[in-house]
């Protein structure tokens, strides 16, 4: 290839006989001395009430590890897996007289590794969350910041920590320390937040629904520059305040417009929840990757199911409640149920990476350029401890990480070590995270070293 320092719009077009053919991608549309980067994607899954540890934890390390029974559903991705043994996220321990509130604490600060405030009221209080660090900047060139799933309803799914704001439960993200993020079990609602008021991913509706939604925008800003005119000082400061919030929408159709000629398999809008367990997680997680397949979004969370969950699992063979069973580690039926439900979810999640590295993305596919923390923020259910967590690793980070591997850490090192490690990965510069005390080593494609 012959480059130089004229470059040719990607959508130059040969026009005449009054039609239009897309060109193909040249020489001259790449630009003067630059080389393809991959897309990097970020994600996190949370599980709910521990896990059982003895089911999920590798017996040897290193490259090469023996598959536990937990992570067995991982084998066909085991390149792309990383187990960890020894992270702790301590900044869910009780305080003073803080007392109960394990489930809240493990639950709102996994992904910030920072102390909630204990309160029932409004003045809750938690940190800024990786994922949505990492929004900040993967999801400038997006429509879509991020998407937050969950599989459960927060009406039914289970009873609060006493002293603790429901708040804490119902999501795993958090746009600032005081403002969580709702988190949407609906596929109808996830469907159209990504395509609108669309009915299919067909890119004829999709183009309807961006010019609509423009030429609202155009009434919009028509009307903002009437007013102003006959606004006060303090009007005025509201409006622009109001019409800031109008660009970034023009900023999300722009993208539309401009990732409108993506191919994409065509999918109709979701008619609402499906009465299956498996079904419902099934389709979440296609529309996720849907939306990593489109570049809707670079970034999502999902809490898979909520803590102190009352649900029952009688599709495969379980017929007492998650929570219930998770505290009895010495019957050996329930110890073994927890582990067919910890089972069952990672099967799930193992037909969602094969959804991504069967979708092809650049010079790999989209599995080799994401990086998705799977994990709970309980270790002991029944001790409701913070340490020895059962964290994975699944994706390939752009080239970044290497995997089939089993990392054995100190004892107690931070799970926030492991976020600010993925943070410089996905070039999101933060110096510190949560309790971080330091990066993980070993994680590169260049060393196998554990620690």
């Amino acid at each position: 290839m012959i480059i130089t320092r004229r470059t040719l719009a990607r959508r130059t077009v040969l026009r005449g006989l009054g039609a239009s053919l897309a060109l193909p991608l040249l020489d001259g549309m790449v630009p003067a001395f630059a080389s393809p980067r991959p897309v990097r994607r970020f994600g996190a899954v949370y599980v709910p009430n521990g896990m059982s540890l003895p089911h999920f934890f590798p017996k040897t390390s290193g490259p090469g590890f023996e598959l536990s029974p937990t992570l067995r559903p991982l084998a066909p991705f085991r390149d792309r897996l990383v187990v960890f043994s020894g992270l702790a996220n301590l900044e869910a321990q009780a305080r003073g007289s803080e007392g109960v509130g394990d489930h809240s604490r493990g639950a709102g600060t996994f992904l910030s590794a920072v102390h909630i405030r204990k309160t029932e009221g409004s003045d809750i209080r938690a940190g800024t969350t990786a994922d949505q660090l990492a929004a900040r900047v993967l999801g400038r060139d997006t429509q879509l910041g991020s998407l937050q799933l969950a599989m459960e309803s927060n009406e039914i799914s289970g009873a609060c920590d006493p002293g603790y704001s429901c708040a804490y439960m119902n999501t795993i993200s958090w746009a600032s320390p005081t403002a969580p993020l709702p988190m949407e079990r609906d596929p109808r609602a996830v469907f159209e937040r990504m395509f609108g008021g669309s009915d299919s991913t067909d890119r004829e509706a999709r183009l309807a629904r961006i010019a609509q939604d423009r030429s609202i925008l155009d009434v919009v800003h028509d009307e903002a520059r009437r007013l102003n005119g006959t606004l006060g000082p303090g009007d005025r400061r509201r409006v622009g305040e109001y019409l800031d919030a109008v660009r970034g929408i023009e900023h999300r159709i722009q993208r539309a417009e401009e990732q409108s000629d993506r191919e994409l398999p065509l999918v109709e809008k979701p008619r609402g929840i499906p009465a299956a367990f498996a079904d419902h997680a099934k389709l979440l997680y296609e529309l996720q990757a849907l939306a990593f397949q489109a570049d809707l979004t670079r970034v999502f969370s999902f809490l898979f199911t909520r803590e102190t969950t009352v649900r029952a699992y009688p599709e495969v063979g379980v017929a007492d409640a998650h929570h219930q069973i998770s505290h009895l580690i010495n019957d050996a039926e329930a110890v073994a149920n927890v582990a067919r439900v910890n089972a069952f979810h990672m099967s799930l999640f193992a037909s969602f990476l094969e959804r991504l590295r069967a979708t092809p993305d650049g010079d790999g596919n989209l599995l080799d350029n994401v990086l998705i923390v799977y994990g709970a923020g309980i270790g002991n259910a029944n001790l409701h401890s913070h340490d020895d967590l059962p964290i994975a690793l699944v994706g390939g980070g752009g080239g970044r990480v290497r995997g089939d591997r089993h990392l054995v850490l100190p004892k107690d090192t931070p799970l926030a070590n492991l976020y600010l490690t993925l943070l410089d990965k996905l070039d999101v510069p933060v110096d510190r995270f949560g309790d971080s005390t330091g990066r993980l080593h070993g994680l590169g494609p260049d060393t196998i070293s554990e620690v």
